[in-house]
């Protein structure tokens, strides 16, 4: 059995308690000279796609923003490692996560390292506010560093663990692991499996069309199942 399995960070392994929207649009409203910063949907977008959004939402020119996003990103990074502390206090791993990390870790097969919108700087700032670093192979993973559209993120991933892992994948052997719908379509573009996590309150009727669908992971050894069968 050999399994790659692709975590997305916000919502599906911890909640950043408001943190994460926080530093974001500090940072748009620092570098755009915002008075005000407009309120968007970010739930699986990458940071440069919440970032462009903002921006937009604001009546920037796109040339402009074009100018704004490297300064903006870069104040980003800054203001969540400056914050790492507030992630721990406000913040939370979500219930199960720890536990099915650990037993897929111990898995003889099982590689699994982030497939997330977040910058790689803020991904490693938020596995590490709880822990989870090591559990990880972060190095081999996508970034919404490595590129804007999420759709383009598996192929990366994969290319990336051929190179440094000496590993190929079969798209059956490949999880994607998420909370939202953009996760699924990510996986699908990808041409892999997806599973979705339900929302806080353990809804899942927004994310039917994936291989699999669970309200949470409190039950460990179902989820595992669900990863590592054939």
């Amino acid at each position: 059995m050999r399994r790659l399995i692709l975590w997305d960070i916000d919502g599906t392994l911890i909640h950043s308690g408001g943190v994460g929207r926080r530093v974001i649009e500090e940072a748009a409203g620092l570098v755009g000279a915002l008075s005000e910063v407009p309120k968007i949907v970010m739930s699986g977008k990458t940071d440069p796609q919440i970032l462009r959004d903002i921006f937009r939402a604001a009546e920037l020119a796109d040339e402009h923003i074009d100018s704004l996003l490297p300064d903006a990103l870069a104040a980003a990074e800054k203001a969540l490692a400056e914050a790492e502390h507030e992630l721990r206090e406000h913040g939370e791993e979500l219930p199960g996560v720890r536990a099915l990390l650990e037993l897929l870790r111990d898995t003889p097969g099982v590689r699994q390292t982030l497939l997330t919108g977040n910058l790689t700087a803020n991904a490693a700032v938020k596995v590490a506010a709880f822990g989870l670093t090591e559990l990880l192979d972060a190095e081999v993973g996508a970034y919404g560093s490595d590129h804007a559209d999420r759709l383009e993120l598996v192929p990366i991933a994969l290319e990336r663990v051929a190179r440094y892992r000496g590993e190929t994948y079969d798209p059956d052997e490949v999880w994607v692991v998420g909370d939202t719908t953009n996760d699924l379509a990510c996986a699908r573009a990808g041409g892999v499996r997806c599973l979705l996590v339900g929302d806080a309150n353990g809804d899942t009727s927004a994310i039917e069309g994936a291989d699999a669908a669970v309200a949470d992971f409190t039950d460990v050894d179902s989820v595992y199942r669900i990863l590592t069968a054939s």
